[in-house]
């Protein structure tokens, strides 16, 4: 729980590093920082804590970041969720703010990023659908995704993504789609 005077905050993330340096940041700038390692760590969390905001990794071994989201807006609905990622994409964006996330920062962010995010006036409408990416953006952005998860490994992504690595050599040099 968290006391009167500062406000609690929920910090899930599986790096402990980039997680114990985000939390000492937060907790010298006057918040109670409750941090978890995983998506079930952090939704068991809210059984026995008040949260006023939270900083959520949106991927994590065994766990999505939208799940401890999800839960955490049905819960504590007055709670503001960040959501961090280093994969981000206009489709997790999207669904994250379906959730119930009111930002969504890209990695690396620093705590004064993340107290601007959590902060800022809710923009009007949240819950409103924004304009859907094209299938050629969204096809683009899984593309990227699968060759970062393999380490840029161009035989590997192919093989994952079931092409051939001279087509996925193609795809990935044209220029993203519009939206």
């Amino acid at each position: 729980m968290t006391d009167s005077k500062t406000p609690g905050l929920l910090l899930v993330d599986d790096d402990d590093v980039f997680r114990d340096r985000l939390a000492k940041a937060l907790r010298q700038r006057n918040m109670t920082v409750h941090t978890a390692a995983t998506a079930e760590a952090a939704i068991a969390s809210l059984a026995t804590s008040a949260f006023d905001f939270a900083v959520i990794d949106l991927r994590m071994p065994k766990g999505s970041g939208l799940d401890v989201v999800q839960a955490l807006a049905q819960q504590q609905p007055q709670a503001r969720i960040v959501v961090l990622t280093g994969y981000g994409s206009i489709a997790t964006a999207v669904e994250a703010t379906r959730l119930g996330a009111t930002a969504y920062l890209p990695k690396p962010a620093d705590a004064d990023d993340i107290l601007r995010a959590l902060s800022a006036p809710p923009a009007p409408n949240t819950r409103a659908a924004p304009d859907t990416p094209s299938l050629a953006r969204v096809e683009w952005e899984h593309i990227n995704r699968v060759l970062a998860d393999c380490d840029n490994n161009l035989s590997e992504a192919a093989r994952r993504l079931g092409i051939h690595r001279r087509s996925l050599q193609r795809k990935i040099q044209k220029y993203p789609p519009k939206r």
